[in-house]
């Protein structure tokens, strides 16, 4: 990664890296101070909790079920940097609606406002992908998705910090406020004029979004991508869902904890996003996904047996008496390892597909793994709902995160065979 330290100096790429970033702080921001909001001021029952939490998730998801087919023809067919600019005002009404939200405290106020910034996403997702190998060599693709993906879970974990501590009044000033900034920063991006100039774009969702995951799964090594990748969402968007509750109910620890949770996860998947660069040399290869999702689930399973016996205390404790106990430790690291891998895993599959494809059809070829991907997290939210409903503690469906960790390393496993041997025959 430090080769590639180099690329945060030039405008075919700062512009982008600083764009991205304040998109997923501003994401974070407003969704950690949401969740805590309501988490923490408004409902007072562990179901409703639960259930906010899995809604919150999934609608946030629901967009790139929907849009993505129409979000990867619009960043192939027109200049990327100027969706790009068209993207990020929008994002500044969306959160002039967020922030009445977090003022008035209104539920309903705020979840449109976050399904709103997951269309957002949806939109600017293929364009931040597509523009790495338009913009960059190809030796130096697997750095830049590295410094973006890195850059991304900072930005995730300062979002989460400063969402999880001021109050909501400083929260709807500080999200208005950076969208304004990343609406300046996306003016800097250079021109990525498109492959497929005045082709008409497909304006119905459901007909675009089959054609587009057909055309694009169709190639064995493609799917096994997607599929991966895929895998690992469901996983962090049952994690997402079940760290706040988890916390507050099973843990018995104030609002502190639960962003110490949440920003613990983000550095995690930071740092394996750049160790995972280090090991493979600036190589594009799937050749330790499998291992690193089975460190994972070793990690969540035991995650879930710390937590299975904890001993909650007679009152909340704040983060100084949770960080007192000697179990504490032992879960952080738990929650930091797990982390790691994951980010591990799942940085090399973002490369190889970016990478595989012809760069006039990058953006078709992430908003087809966004549909497959936001599926996969619209489920996980679902199945975690669906199990806290039934009766599942909170702490037990942890369990069903390691097995999902199986199922991906099972993928990785086929992905790094095709994939080692296609790069190893060209």
């Amino acid at each position: 990664m430090q080769a590639s330290f180099h690329l945060l100096a030039r405008r075919r790429f700062l512009p982008l890296f600083v764009t991205q970033f304040l998109g997923a702080f501003n994401d974070n921001l407003f969704k950690t101070a949401m969740v805590m909001l309501v988490t923490y001021r408004v409902f007072s029952d562990p179901h409703r909790e639960a259930a906010f939490n899995a809604l919150a998730n999934g609608l946030f998801i629901l967009p790139f079920f929907l849009f993505s087919a129409l979000a990867g023809q619009l960043a192939d067919c027109r200049d990327k940097a100027m969706v790009t600019r068209w993207v990020k005002t929008l994002e500044i009404v969306i959160m002039l609606v967020g922030a009445a939200g977090l003022m008035i405290q209104s539920v309903p106020v705020l979840l449109a406002a976050l399904f709103s910034m997951g269309m957002h996403s949806t939109f600017f997702g293929p364009i931040k992908y597509a523009l790495l190998p338009q913009h960059l060599r190809a030796d130096e693709v697997l750095g830049g998705t590295g410094l973006v993906e890195a850059g991304t879970y900072t930005a995730v974990l300062l979002g989460i910090l400063v969402g999880g501590i001021i109050p909501p009044s400083a929260a709807a000033a500080g999200v208005l406020g950076v969208a304004l900034m990343g609406r300046v920063a996306a003016t800097q991006i250079p021109a990525a004029p498109p492959g497929e100039r005045g082709k008409p774009l497909d304006f119905h969702v459901v007909r675009a979004s089959i054609r587009l995951v057909s055309e694009t799964l169709h190639v064995p090594r493609l799917l096994l991508a997607v599929l991966a990748i895929s895998a690992f969402w469901m996983q962090a968007a049952v994690l997402s869902a079940l760290f706040v509750p988890l916390v507050k109910n099973v843990l018995q620890a104030d609002q502190s904890v639960a962003t110490l949770f949440l920003a613990i996860f983000s550095i995690g998947v930071a740092c394996g996003s750049l160790a995972i660069n280090r090991l493979l040399g600036g190589t594009v290869s799937a050749r330790y996904a499998a291992a690193a999702s089975i460190l994972m689930g070793l990690f969540l399973v035991d995650l879930r047996n710390v937590c299975g016996h904890w001993q909650a205390l007679d009152d909340v404790a704040d983060i100084a008496r949770f960080l007192r106990r000697h179990e504490a430790v032992h879960l952080l690291v738990d929650l930091f390892g797990l982390s790691v891998f994951g980010g591990m895993f799942v940085v090399p599959l973002y490369a190889f597909l970016t990478t595989t494809v012809d760069k006039l059809h990058t953006a078709r070829t992430v908003a087809a793994n966004n549909i497959v991907n936001s599926g996969a997290m619209v489920a996980g939210s679902l199945l975690f709902a669906g199990a806290v409903r039934l009766g599942v503690p909170v702490a037990d469906t942890l369990f069903l995160v390691a097995a999902g960790s199986v199922a991906a390393a099972a993928i990785a496993w086929r992905l790094h065979r095709a994939c080692d041997g296609a790069l190893s025959s060209t």
